[in-house]
């Protein structure tokens, strides 16, 4: 970094940074999963620099910490291959699913004793200890049948194992089933289900049953949710009523269903999110206060808060507290505290504690700790603009910031539009070293929540419906048009990135439209029938809403997928690949870049042995940004860093750029 404290003019893209990938893995402690047993914390802690390796951390009454999964084992799971729900702990028992045999095991004291056997076919998720009839309930997923699609039920499993048979199934009949949880006594059981083609956020359905010590489900009936309703954790409070989130009203908003009765009762009525996309096993975004209230999180216009509702329902009184990102809401009855992950645009995801009490908070554990010079972070700024269907798309903008260095006279920034995957999902305005990184080096970058992402309501989610690659496409581009509009940016230097469904967007964008530079896709997704044919079953049907049903649609599969016409493709393109990707097909990347270099387009295809879908691993996470990094000097005509390896772009000649 220069020495003097007045700023250096050095072009946009090659300023120099003190944000490294190594800040961005070795540094970096993914967090998540938070709970409790009686005075006793957990959460899962996973690193980059362990090849994504996550473990169960415990935290004692006396502060004491530690993991109680050995170091060579991966806490994950592999239902619906996004997992979550891999952990849970009752009376001081523990039970954890480890990845590498697909199995579910006690933990304790660094130790694992498997009650499930290896390797067996199953998978299992969303699990919950019922000591009391020495039992866990969970999810499982049967893959023993590799030409056969898995099958999804809820299973008993006995604490003890061994369990050579997977389990005793008691809940079943259902493509999919999730969130199963058992009243105070034990003697309930409620759980969500629902059917291909629909997504668990496009619709889903609330069942209770009574549940007896041998495990047999008795007077099974339906509470709540249907085809055109969204039903999301749902838990028992002390009572007998049911409290859940529904989408009932177009916003996924709480209620309480009493028993004996039909009535379904708002909470708090409000024009905001209280749940989110089902998208992995184990989210939570309230629970009980020890006197009944609700303590919840709550998002409206992609800002979160959390606060409190009363137990008969009232209004939200929010917390006062320095976060407006918040997940994994979870109530420590015996300290009556709230615990969960929260994050702000200049404050790292860390864990915390507020005190329901008083409302005063304290950080338990950050995921890093931000040594930057005073300055160098980018503060997101929420924006919205108008979209060529008369809709209002939103997103945030960050500006190139840096304390040491600033453009040149006259010289706009390069943008970086970021498509979020999903496509059912959000971005959020935490602190990300991913997008600091380039902020830091001369970037704007504009983090888009198109048509069809969660947090602004049903209507916004389904604007997505039957348009995919139309929609999401044309708010990213409006997007970037509109900032170069009002002079925020270089309309000449307009990029676009994005990994998985937000890999698709980016290459829809450069194929079908003629505004970005460049792309960057992270295993995107080139052709959309081999996702209709060729996918893992949690997905298999989840264009049916967002194209149409395949094969009947095959006509619109192939208008709207860009393998299929890359001779509309005029610009560079960057593609990096997990080569053990199961859920977007390796060959997809392959192909495009195929077609992109046949056409004498610079390209340049990174695969990497040992990824998925999403990296995990520390040195495929330094090298696909400085490959990035790279890419966009050589594109857009910036200096090359000096410490930076030069990436080979095929075709690239000075009047190819």
């Amino acid at each position: 970094m220069p020495n003097s404290t007045k700023a250096t003019s050095i072009p946009c893209g090659a300023w120099p940074s003190p944000i490294t990938p190594d800040m961005l893995t070795g540094q970096t402690t993914g967090l998540g999963e938070p709970g409790s047993d009686g005075d006793t914390r957990y959460w899962l802690e996973s690193r980059a620099s362990e090849g994504g390796r996550t473990r169960l951390i415990r935290e004692l009454p006396d502060g004491t910490r530690e993991p109680i999964t050995p170091s060579d084992c991966n806490i994950r799971s592999g239902v619906h291959e996004y997992g979550g729900g891999v952990w849970n702990a009752r009376d001081g028992f523990v039970v954890v699913c480890d990845y590498t045999h697909y199995q579910v095991c006690r933990a304790d004291n660094g130790n694992l004793s498997p009650i499930t056997p290896p390797d067996s076919g199953f998978r299992y998720a969303d699990m919950l200890v019922d000591p009391d009839h020495n039992r866990v309930i969970a999810v499982r997923e049967d893959h023993r049948f590799e030409d056969a699609e898995p099958v999804n039920t809820i299973v008993v499993l006995d604490l003890d194992g061994p369990n050579e048979d997977g389990g005793v199934v008691i809940v079943s009949g259902s493509d999919f089933v999730s969130s199963p949880t058992l009243s105070a006594d034990g003697s309930l059981l409620a759980f969500l289900s629902w059917d291909h083609p629909l997504m668990p956020w496009d619709g889903s359905e609330l069942w209770k049953a009574d549940i007896s010590p041998d495990n047999t489900l008795t007077n099974l009936r339906h509470v709540a949710g249907t085809a055109k309703e969204s039903i999301f954790q749902p838990r028992w409070d002390p009572s007998g009523d049911l409290v859940f989130v529904s989408d009932r009203s177009g916003w996924w908003n709480l209620y309480r269903a009493r028993p004996g009765t039909d009535r379904i009762m708002p909470l708090c009525p409000m024009e905001a999110e209280f749940g989110l996309p089902q998208w992995v096993f184990g989210m939570s975004t309230w629970d009980f206060a020890p006197n009944g209230d609700i303590v919840c999180a709550w998002t409206q216009n992609g800002t979160w808060s959390v606060g409190r509702v009363p137990a008969g329902g009232g209004d939200a009184v929010p917390f006062d507290v320095p976060f407006d990102v918040i997940g994994g809401v979870q109530v420590q009855q015996e300290t009556n505290q709230a615990i969960m992950l929260a994050a702000s645009s200049t404050l790292p995801v860390q864990l915390i504690a507020i005190d329901l009490a008083d409302g005063s908070w304290r950080a338990l554990r950050r995921s890093m700790d931000v040594d930057l010079p005073e300055g160098s972070i980018s503060v997101a700024e929420a924006i919205s603009w108008p979209t060529p269907d008369d809709a209002t798309a939103h997103g945030f903008y960050y500006p190139p910031t840096s304390p040491f260095v600033t453009a040149p006279e006259g010289e706009r920034p390069p943008l970086i539009v970021k498509s979020h995957g999903g496509p059912t999902s959000a971005t959020d305005a935490s602190l990300d070293l991913r997008i600091q990184f380039w902020t830091n080096r001369g970037f704007a970058v504009l983090d888009v929540n198109y048509g069809g992402s969660t947090g602004f309501g049903r209507a916004y989610r389904e604007r997505l419906n039957g348009r995919w690659g139309i929609v999401d496409v044309d708010d990213c581009i409006s997007g970037a048009e509109h900032l170069g509009a009002i002079g925020k940016v270089d309309r000449d230097r307009l990029v676009i990135k994005g990994g998985s469904a937000g890999g698709y967007t980016t290459l829809a964008a450069l194929t079908f439209h003629n505004v970005f530079r460049s792309g960057v896709s992270s295993y995107g997704i080139g052709d959309l029938e081999t996702m209709a044919a060729d996918t893992h079953k949690f997905e298999s049907r989840y264009l049916d809403n967002l194209v149409g049903p395949y094969p009947k649609d095959k006509a619109t599969y192939e208008e709207r997928s860009p393998i299929h016409h890359t001779d509309l493709l005029n610009c560079a393109m960057l593609l990096f690949q997990g080569l053990d990707d199961k859920v977007v097909p390796p060959d997809q990347s392959e192909q495009m870049a195929d077609a992109v270099r046949a056409k004498g387009l610079p390209v340049a295809l990174m695969m990497f042995e040992g990824e998925g879908h999403g990296f995990r691993r520390e040195e495929t996470i330094h090298r696909t940004l400085e490959a990035e990094l790279s890419f966009h000097s050589q594109i857009l005509g910036f200096p090359h860093p000096q410490d930076i390896p030069p990436l080979t772009v095929e075709n690239l000649t000075p009047d190819n750029p």
